[in-house]
This record gives C-alpha cells, sequence and structure tokens, in this order.
C-alpha cells in the first residue's frame, strides 16, 4: 500500500518544482516548447501528476537547472527526481 503523505509530500515538492521552473521566462518558455502545453492548458492541469512528472524529467534533462532547483528548494536533486517518480505512479 503506497503512504498517501509520501505522495501529497511528492505533489507538494513537484508544485514547489513547477513554480521555481516558472520564475524565469526562458525557462518557462523553454519548459512550454518541450512540453507542448500552454501558459492556459498549463495553469488548468498544473497539479495532474503526469504535468508534475513532466516538469521533474525537464529538469533532470538539464542538470543544471535541476541544481539550481534542488538547492532553491533546499532538497537534493535526488529527492527531486524521487518526487517526480512518486507523483508519476500517483
Amino acid at each position: 500500500m503506497r503512504d498517501p503523505t509520501a505522495n501529497r509530500d511528492a505533489t507538494v515538492l513537484a508544485l514547489q518544482a513547477l513554480g521555481w521552473t516558472l520564475g524565469d521566462d526562458a525557462r518557462a518558455e523553454r519548459l512550454l516548447a518541450l512540453t507542448g502545453l500552454d501558459a492556459t492548458e498549463l495553469r488548468a492541469r498544473a497539479a495532474e501528476p503526469a504535468v508534475l512528472a513532466a516538469v521533474i524529467g525537464f529538469l533532470g534533462n538539464h542538470e543544471p537547472d535541476l541544481v539550481a532547483c534542488a538547492a532553491a528548494l533546499d532538497v537534493t536533486p535526488a529527492a527531486l527526481i524521487a518526487a517526480g517518480e512518486a507523483v508519476e505512479r500517483a
């Protein structure tokens, strides 16, 4: 049985990562371009596990962003990746 607290914590961390990602216009544009989402769709679907997993995947595919995001959120890069995996399984 999955721990619902762990899923909630992973979702919160992934949402924080999304917020960090959107805090930089160039990074936000790159996220939209690579995911195929537009700003309206991202706002509407931001809490969906698939979108949150895509955000973490986006960060994981560019190590400097992954490391910077992890530092800004005071977690390890591995914790971000684990959060992405957890929300994807949710």
